[in-house]
């Protein structure tokens, strides 16, 4: 996920140093989505994974 992320960060920088500016926003938007979405699911992770084992 964080891989994507990254991917359309990458995208949208060249994309708005070429010029593009729709192609560029539009990406920025995708890879700051999909970065919360890692944060969050991050977070649950971590949450999750502290429990002890059930007997």
């Amino acid at each position: 996920m964080l891989g994507w992320a990254l991917t359309f960060l990458v995208i949208a920088l060249i994309a708005g140093v070429l010029g593009f500016g729709f192609i560029a926003g539009t990406a920025a938007s995708i890879a700051k989505i999909l970065f919360v979405v890692f944060l969050v699911l991050f977070v649950i992770g971590l949450i999750m994974g502290r429990r002890g084992p059930t007997v």
